[in-house]
């Protein structure tokens, strides 16, 4: 196994053991042995010894620039915060995960936000904001998101500002109202949109809906909303990719049709559902054998909870598949076996 680490970024890692086995046994996690981490997971059954695991530190800023948003997706965790239409009249630690709106943020309960989030303008203080974390922390890129960014009225102009302070700019979209804002968004400079696509037939998509929502006329409307975002930007020259939760065995087909529908120039990440645990990561195991994947490259992102597995089908397309590592205990370096001790740097 080779393990390559970007030097500027994760300089911390050069030096790590690259034999998995004994590791993956006597350490759970320190915060000098992020790669570790990824092999208590069950998904690196499938990565053999000779796949390249690739670390590095992350340096995008996620900004929810919105919380509103058209859909009732039954999983959203809302980026952590409560839906504010919902919530706007309470104070905090009366939060409702669910309210009138229908929508959802899933994790509420148990994650200790205490506000409500706000719309996000292309002012001064955002511009401030940018330069300072980008001095600060060293932050290259940043990823909006919301709610539903493309029902921001002022979306391409903070792409704009985004881009005047030097970052790299990618926006999480679910695609309804991409078809009017994306031109705009381009010119200012957006680089990718990733699309989050929950059904590719009306039924499916109103399945994961809340359950006043579940019209096919409705869900129909939306996915021909996302077909023509993608379209559009597409021949803007703006990167597209798509991202797909995966909760059980009956969405694998699903997986299939958008192989199909969609070119390889639409990149494809494949999540797991933390509400389904282990339904989820069997149907994407299944999934891949299905597909004929061959695991390429492990990708650790120091300083986030995510790793992603990139896999090589057959015709040569690459898909990715994004876990969250498993949590690890507080532990000193101190604690570490003595041999491996002495090789971290």
């Amino acid at each position: 196994m080779t393990i390559v680490t970007d030097r500027r970024r994760a300089p911390a890692v050069d030096n790590l053991p690259l034999d998995p086995h004994p590791i993956a046994d006597s350490i759970d996690a320190t915060p000098r042995t992020e790669p570790y981490i990824v092999f208590k997971h069950r998904a690196w059954r499938s990565v053999g010894n000779q796949t390249l695991v690739r670390v590095t530190k992350d340096r995008t800023l996620r900004v929810k620039v919105i919380d509103a948003c058209g859909m009732t997706c039954t999983f959203c965790h809302n980026e952590g915060t409560p839906v504010s239409g919902d919530n706007h009249a309470r104070a905090a630690g009366e939060f409702g995960a669910v309210g009138r709106s229908g929508r959802v943020s899933l994790y509420l309960a148990t994650n200790g936000a205490r506000f409500a989030a706000a719309p996000v303008f292309p002012d001064a203080a955002f511009r401030s904001a940018l330069a300072r974390l980008r001095d600060a922390l060293g932050f290259g890129e940043v990823h909006l998101t919301g709610g539903e960014p493309t029902l921001h009225p002022k979306l391409a102009a903070i792409v704009a500002v985004a881009r005047e302070e030097r970052y790299e700019v990618g926006v999480t979209s679910n695609g309804e109202n991409g078809a009017g804002v994306l031109p705009a968004c381009a010119k200012a400079g957006l680089g990718r949109v990733n699309f989050s696509i929950f059904g590719t037939t009306p039924e499916e998509l109103a399945q994961v809906q809340n359950v006043r929502f579940r019209a096919a006329s409705l869900a129909a409307r939306k996915i021909e909303a996302l077909e023509r975002s993608i379209q559009v930007a597409t021949d803007e020259g703006v990167g597209v990719s798509a991202n797909v939760v995966v909760p059980d065995h009956s969405h694998i087909e699903r997986v299939h049709r958008l192989l199909d529908r969609y070119s390889p120039q639409m990149s494809l990440r494949i999540l797991s559902s933390l509400a389904d645990g282990d339904k989820s990561l069997d149907a994407i195991d299944e999934l891949l054998g299905d597909l004929g994947a061959v695991p390429r490259e492990v990708h650790v992102i120091a300083g986030s909870s995510g790793f992603r597995i990139s896999y090589t089908l057959p015709g040569g397309r690459v898909i990715k598949v994004k876990h969250i590592r498993p949590p690890a205990p507080a532990r000193d370096l101190r604690e570490l076996p003595l041999q491996q001790h002495d090789r971290l740097p």
